[in-house]
């Protein structure tokens, strides 16, 4: 057998420990659905917020508990989603504008995409058991 040569194309991902690849993947998908979301002139948590408003969070309190774990609403997301015309507050109720709709009309189809890319080569059973793993370590750790 011959001996193991270090170079380009070596690769040492299973000496990493889980914490390196949840930050590293966490990494890539910030950057790369920032990539993603670029062209409507936002970002992920912006993402974040349309698709809360449009599943029913309707008041701050409402959006920032939808997105706790992303870690809330931010004030400056809202007032940029609101500059954008996507959603409006009338009586202390956010809802998406007919703008706001057809922007995540949009951002739904190179969302599903985006996603699709992620998950290429991966089973559905395969990605059932990591995220059944990693729930089940968050449990462990909470």
């Amino acid at each position: 057998m011959a001996p193991h040569v270090h170079g380009p194309d070596c690769d040492h991902s299973a000496d990493k420990p889980i914490g390196w690849w949840l930050r590293h993947v966490d990494g890539l998908i910030e950057s790369s659905m920032d990539r993603v979301l670029a062209d409507e002139g936002i970002g992920r948590r912006h993402w974040q917020a349309l698709n809360a408003v449009a599943g029913g969070a309707d008041t701050e309190p409402a959006l920032d508990a939808a997105l706790a774990p992303f870690g809330g609403a931010s004030r400056l997301v809202l007032d940029q989603l609101r500059a954008q015309h996507w959603i409006q507050e009338i009586a202390g109720r956010i809802s998406l504008t007919p703008t706001g709709s057809a922007a995540r009309g949009r951002l739904v189809v190179a969302i599903r995409d985006y996603r699709a890319r992620i998950t290429e080569g991966v089973s559905e059973e395969q990605y059932r058991t990591t995220v059944e793993t990693l729930a089940r370590m968050a449990r462990n750790l909470s």
